[in-house]
């Protein structure tokens, strides 16, 4: 028995063995292989190029330019060393400051990146290539092929386009691409369409040797990135600034009434792009951020005006809305609109009889609006701003846009804790107030009126090539449909009939337009002010801002034309000759037929 139990322990040793050997050699090895495939197999993650902006006819408006930066080996921590190597680099190219070398290799080497230090971000391709041996002579030295986004016509169009910066920890720990790629656009298109531009990595599988020497590629796959195309035409775009003359501050939209895509557009004063791709100088950030023009603000979306009477229309679709009255129902214009001891004056002094819609767009009378609007009240009023564009955003594809007020009395009541009185209504009726849009609120609120449509305003017509869609919607009411030629009527009187507020800085328009102008108060006026002082006399900042918006031709409106010029005194008068100055341009590029032309169509 004792034997037959030492024999069976024997053959349970023996089995065992036996498996941990099996083990061992057979079962084990593959997984010790996939260890040595890993230890000898190198990953790399490949930078994508960043995608370019183009305009509607495929010119460049951002794009790459092709370089090389100069890098140094890691690790180095003699200080001899190091300056052997960056005299070389300086005796190659003596325009560079190997102080400041010597700081960029210390800022940016890690003991946790094996990796060569880049010294030297970004050298002209045509100057560094007659020089390119005699640093890679130095195995410490290497230069490396690199791009550096430029925008090729500078300042043009800056708040469109927007800018890339660096990186900074936040960016990278959102976006691991941005540890490649170094930079991530900070605003405009180049922040909106950031994921599309930038792209995504690839991958490059090398075996490598012991001494990590590269044996052979496994696998590659190439970064991909989208261009962006944009409806901007670049004719009309540079044009933008001549159209704006002598002006100092303000905006400018040219946009497709019927789908929404901008041609051109400008926030002035615009700023040059390039110096921020590597870092803007304290000094140039400093003025620009102190320039009481404000040319860093994006006046497009990021900035807030008194509409004035640009929202006249609008207001008028809300009386008819609801069904108090309607397009044909006479209401007084005189000097003054009394409520209780206060009297909210007419721009004019000069009118006093009874007017439809149609005459009180034409003259922008302000009594009529604010009867009107007396009798309406806000809570009938503001869906009806809102349904039309304001105190909403518009959907346009430019980084935080901004909302705007269209006021009530919930916004009121939030907003200051204090209840709504009716010369709040009053002051909302002809823009004043706590009214405020911005420029591209206007020209899509306009648009409306010119189709009887919604659009999306929008820059971006194509990424890659997914050609986007945007939306569009019916936004009247049945009442506010049958008001619409009224109103158009009123719209065209501005600017074609004798004793309308755009009539004769219209004039040069070679086209029939619709148009409404407005002027907008920065500054309130004494009660106690029996006559006003005239706009030119004020000190600049304290002159009203000049509106005027536009639709033409009026046979078929097709585009939308909308000025403001800050502190421009009178809508009309500054902004009608822009903006006939911009219709001009598009019909000499082919966008409005010759058909309309004055001096051919009756």
């Amino acid at each position: 028995m004792r034997i037959k139990i030492a024999f069976t322990l024997l053959a349970l040793m023996w089995i065992l063995l036996l498996t941990r050997v099996y083990y061992l050699s057979i079962k084990s090895n593959k997984y010790y292989e996939q260890i040595a495939e890993q230890n000898s197999i190198k990953s790399e993650r490949i930078a994508p190029v960043r995608g370019q902006i183009l305009d509607r006819n495929h010119q460049p408006l951002a794009v790459n330019d092709l370089g090389f930066s100069i890098n140094i080996k890691p690790h180095i921590k003699k200080d001899a060393e190091l300056n052997s190597y960056i005299e070389h680099i300086v005796s190659v190219f003596p325009e560079l400051n190997a102080t400041q070398l010597a700081k960029n290799y210390r800022r940016l080497d890690s003991p946790y990146h094996q990796d060569f230090v880049p010294v030297v971000e970004f050298l002209d391709y045509n100057k560094t290539l007659t020089r390119y041996a005699q640093l890679e002579l130095n195995d410490a030295i290497s230069v490396r092929a690199t791009s550096k986004r430029l925008y090729p016509y500078g300042d043009l169009a800056s708040h469109i386009i927007g800018y890339i910066g660096r990186a900074n920890l936040k960016d990278t720990e959102e976006d691991p691409t941005t540890k490649l790629t170094n930079y991530i656009g900070r605003a405009g298109i180049e922040r909106f369409y950031n994921d599309d531009l930038q792209g995504i990595p690839g991958q490059r599988r090398t075996r490598v040797t012991a001494l990590n020497q590269r044996v052979e590629l496994v696998e590659q796959i190439n970064p991909s990135s989208s261009d962006v195309m944009l409806s901007i035409d670049l004719e009309l775009q540079k044009y933008l600034l001549e159209a704006f003359g002598e002006q100092r501050a303000g905006a400018i939209v040219v946009m497709n009434a019927k789908n929404g895509e901008i041609l051109a557009a400008a926030s002035f004063p615009e700023y040059d792009l390039n110096p921020f791709v590597l870092g803007i100088p304290q000094k140039e950030w400093d003025e620009l951020i102190n320039d009481i023009d404000h040319p860093f603000t994006n006046k497009l979306v990021n900035a807030l005006y008194p509409p004035g009477s640009v929202i006249k229309m609008t207001m008028g679709m809300a009386f008819f809305n609801s069904n108090l009255f309607n397009a044909h129902s006479p209401i007084l214009c005189d000097a003054y609109f009394e409520l209780g001891d206060r009297k909210f004056r007419n721009w004019t002094d000069k009118i006093n009889y009874n007017m439809t819609i149609v005459d009180a767009i034409k003259t922008s009378c302000d009594t009529y609006f604010y009867r009107g609007a007396y009798h309406v009240g806000i809570d009938r009023i503001t869906p009806v701003l809102e349904r039309y564009g304001f105190g909403v955003r518009t959907g346009i594809d430019l980084p935080n846009e901004y909302v705007g007020v269209a006021p009530g009395k919930e916004w009121k009541r939030k907003r200051t804790k204090e209840p709504w009185f009716q010369g709040d209504t009053i002051n909302t009726s002809i823009g004043q107030g706590n009214f405020l849009v911005t420029p591209v609120q206007i020209a899509k609120n306009t648009a409306i009126f010119a189709t009887g449509r919604s659009v999306t305003p929008h820059f971006a017509l194509r990424v890659g090539e997914k050609e986007l869609v945007w939306d569009s919607n019916d936004t009247m009411s049945e009442s506010e449909k049958a008001a619409l030629p009224e109103v158009r009527r009123g719209m065209w009187a501005v600017a074609n009939e004798p004793g309308g507020t755009g009539f004769r800085a219209l004039a040069g328009a070679k086209i029939r337009l619709g148009a409404k102008t407005g002027t907008a108060q920065v500054v309130g006026i004494s009660q106690s002010e029996k006559v006003r002082i005239k706009e030119e006399a004020m000190e600049y900042l304290n002159r009203s801002h000049a509106w005027i918006t536009t639709y033409g031709p009026v046979e078929e409106p097709q585009y939308v034309v909308t000025v403001l010029v800050e502190h421009g005194a009178h809508g009309g008068s500054t902004g009608g000759p822009i903006a006939a100055r911009v219709y001009n341009k598009l019909i000499e590029l082919g966008y409005i037929d010759e058909k309309y032309l004055k001096t051919t169509k009756k």
